[in-house]
C-alpha cells in the first residue's frame, strides 16, 4: 500500500508543544545529556553507494543505531533519557532548586532515585532502555512484556536489574496493564506511546530520538532530499519528521513513513484521516513494529509533516536484512534486526514501482537517509532469518572499514 498525505492538517504548522519538544534547542539539550553518559559515542553514518547506484539514485546514507549506548537500538535514546529527566525533575522539586544532569551521580540525586519506580510496556527495546536508565540512576524498573516477546529479549531486560512481568495478549494489552498497575502502585509510567491526558513523558522519549537526525545532518555531505523511516506507534518517525521540518523548513526532505503490512496503524490512520486502532492479525516478523494503535502525538506530527505512507511485507523486510548482511561489493556489511532495515525496504520497494517512484520524485539526484533502528537484539532469531551469526557479520564489516 502507498498513500500520499491528503490529510487536512498536511503542511500546516506544528503544534507549539511539538515545536518546543522537537526543536533545535531541545535536541542540543539531548546531546548535552548524552555527554554525561559513560558509554556515549556517536553512531555510524554509513554510505551505501553501490546500492544507490543500483537503484539509480545519487546516494543512500544509513544511520546505524545498532551501536547506540550498548543497547543495540535507537530506543536507547528515549526511555533512559526520559527516566533521567524525570529523576532530575523530582530531585529539583524535593531539593527546592534546579538539579542539573551534571549532578546525576551525586548522593542527593541517588537518594531521590531510589524512592522511584518506572514502569513501561515493551516489545523489547524500549523496556531495555527504561531498565538501563533506572539502573543508571539507582531507581527500580518494572517492565511489562506481552506473550510475543522472546525469552532472549526478556532476559536482556532483566540483565539491567528490572522486574519483568508477563502479560497475556498483544503489545497494546501490555500497555494497558502497565499503566493500570503503575497508577495503582504510585509508579511512573514511561511509555513511548500516548493517549488522552498522557503526552509529556512520551514527548520526552521522542525528544531523545532527535539526536539521531542531529548527528546525521552533521555528517552528511548535503542534507537529504528523501527520508524513509519505519514506524510502530510512530514515535521515531514523528521525531525525525518533526525535527527535520523545524530545522530545514522549506528545504525539508520528502518524508515517507514505512509500516509493516500486518501492523499498519499509521498507514491506516493516514487513509482514514484520523488515528485508528486496527484489528490484531497474524504476527509480523517486524516484531518491534507490531503495534495496532498509533501514538496520538506522533500522529499529530506526522499528519502535518509526513509526505507519504507505505507498507512493506514480510519478505521485503527479510530481504533488506539479508541485503545489509551480505551486500554486493563496495558496500559495508550491516547487522539490522527484523525491524531495523524496514526503512530501507521501503526505499527499495518505492524505487522499483514506477508510480511510487514518480510520486516521491526519486530520481538520479535523490539523496536518501534511512535509519537502521536496531541491530540483532535477538541473535538467535537473527541467525534463523539471515543464516549467519551477527558477530561474524560485524567482523566482516570491521574488515571492510579498515
Amino acid at each position: 500500500m502507498f498513500l500520499t498525505n491528503s490529510n487536512t492538517d498536511y503542511n500546516t504548522p506544528l503544534d507549539p508543544q511539538d515545536l518546543e519538544t522537537l526543536g533545535a534547542e531541545a535536541a542540543a539539550e539531548v546531546e548535552r545529556f548524552l555527554s554525561f553518559r559513560e558509554n556515549n559515542t556517536e553512531t555510524p553514518l554509513v554510505s551505501l553507494s553501490t546500492l544507490a547506484q543500483e537503484l539509480g539514485i545519487s546516494s543512500i546514507h544509513m544511520k546505524d543505531e545498532g551501536f547506540r549506548l550498548g543497547l543495540g537500538s535507537f530506543k536507547a535514546l528515549g526511555g533512559s533519557y526520559a527516566v533521567i529527566r524525570l529523576v532530575l525533575e523530582e530531585a529539583s522539586k524535593r531539593l527546592s532548586r534546579t538539579v542539573d544532569v551534571s549532578e546525576l551521580h551525586t548522593a542527593e540525586v541517588a537518594a531521590v532515585a531510589k524512592t522511584m519506580t518506572f514502569a513501561c510496556a515493551t516489545d523489547g527495546n524500549h523496556g531495555r532502555s527504561v531498565a538501563q536508565g533506572a539502573q543508571l540512576v539507582g531507581a527500580r524498573a518494572a517492565i511489562f512484556v506481552h506473550s510475543g516477546v522472546s525469552d532472549e529479549r526478556v532476559a536482556a531486560i532483566a540483565r539491567f536489574g528490572a522486574d519483568t512481568i508477563r502479560v497475556e495478549g498483544t503489545y497494546d494489552d501490555s500497555v494497558k496493564n502497565a499503566s493500570k498497575v503503575a497508577a495503582e502502585r504510585g509508579w511512573t509510567t514511561v511509555s513511548d506511546t500516548t493517549w488522552p491526558g498522557y503526552e509529556r513523558i512520551p514527548g520526552l522519549v521522542m525528544q531523545g530520538y532527535t539526536a539521531i537526525i542531529r548527528e546525521a545532518l552533521r555528517k552528511m555531505p548535503k542534507p537529504p532530499t528523501h527520508v524513509f523511516v519505519q514506524s510502530g506507534v510512530g514515535g521515531i518517525a514523528a521525531a525525525a519528521a518533526g525535527y527535520l521540518a523545524i530545522v530545514l523548513g522549506d528545504q525539508r526532505p520528502v518524508f515517507t513513513v514505512v509500516d509493516p503490512e500486518r501492523a499498519a496503524c499509521i498507514v491506516e490512520s493516514a487513509r482514514a484521516g484520523h488515528p485508528v486502532t486496527i484489528p490484531h492479525g497474524e504476527p509480523t516478523v517486524m516484531a518491534m513494529l507490531e503495534c495496532y494503535a498509533p501514538s496520538l502525538v506522533a500522529w499529530r506530527i506526522l499528519s502535518r509533516v509526513a509526505d507519504a505512507f507505505m507498507t512493506v511485507d514480510e519478505e521485503e523486510a527479510v530481504s533488506a536484512m539479508r541485503r545489509l548482511a551480505h551486500p554486493v561489493a563496495g558496500d559495508p556489511a550491516i547487522v539490522a534486526g527484523e525491524s531495523g532495515g524496514v526503512g530501507l525496504a521501503g526505499l527499495i520497494k518505492a524505487v522499483t514501482n514506477q508510480e511510487t517512484k514518480s510520486a516521491l520524485r526519486l530520481d538520479a539526484h535523490a539523496r536518501v537517509l534511512v535509519i537502521n533502528t536496531e541491530g540483532a537484539t535477538d541473535p538467535v532469531k537473527y541467525k534463523e532469518i539471515v543464516g549467519t551469526a551477527p558477530g561474524s557479520i560485524l567482523m566482516k564489516g570491521e574488515e571492510a572499514a579498515v
